[in-house]
């Protein structure tokens, strides 16, 4: 979604035409079921950043946090409802078959971040930033049988 936004403002730039910032949000600005939901989650995190994005028609507000020097991010509709969680984690925490997959993708380039995505459905998956040998930044989606999906 950040290199959508990112490439959009580029053309558009490009074309000439004004393009305006996207704008930090504080707490305070949230509607007062999302302020509920943001304090219960940040389980005494500092938040980063807070903006305002729409996904697939709903209003959602991310939150960037760090908690424990470790990234956590979340989204909240406008009710106040969770609508996922991703936590930075270190890939020896992960199930067995998500870490092969993971390694077998990045097999010899180098491993950047990876995040547990957790929805609310039960199913947690595995994501995991990389840059191939030959220089290529990528990303890879997993369940945690190490079977491959789409975020």
């Amino acid at each position: 979604m950040k290199h959508t936004l990112i490439a959009i403002a580029v053309i558009a730039g490009l074309a000439g035409v004004p393009v305006a910032a996207a704008k930090s949000l504080q707490v305070k600005d949230l509607p007062a079921a999302v302020q509920k939901t943001v304090q219960d989650m940040l389980k005494g995190g500092e938040i980063k950043n807070i903006s305002k994005e729409t996904e697939k028609g709903v209003v959602q507000y991310e939150v960037e946090s760090m908690l424990n020097g470790k990234h956590r991010d979340f989204n909240v509709d406008a009710k106040g409802k969770l609508v996922v969680v991703e936590e930075e984690v270190d890939i020896a925490t992960i199930p067995a078959p998500a870490k092969a997959a993971i390694e077998k993708k990045v097999a010899g380039g180098k491993l950047g971040m990876v995040e547990s995505v957790d929805k609310g459905d039960g199913n947690v998956l595995y994501e995991a930033a990389y840059t191939s040998k030959a220089g290529k930044k990528g990303a890879i989606v997993v369940k945690a049988d190490g079977t491959a999906t789409k975020d």
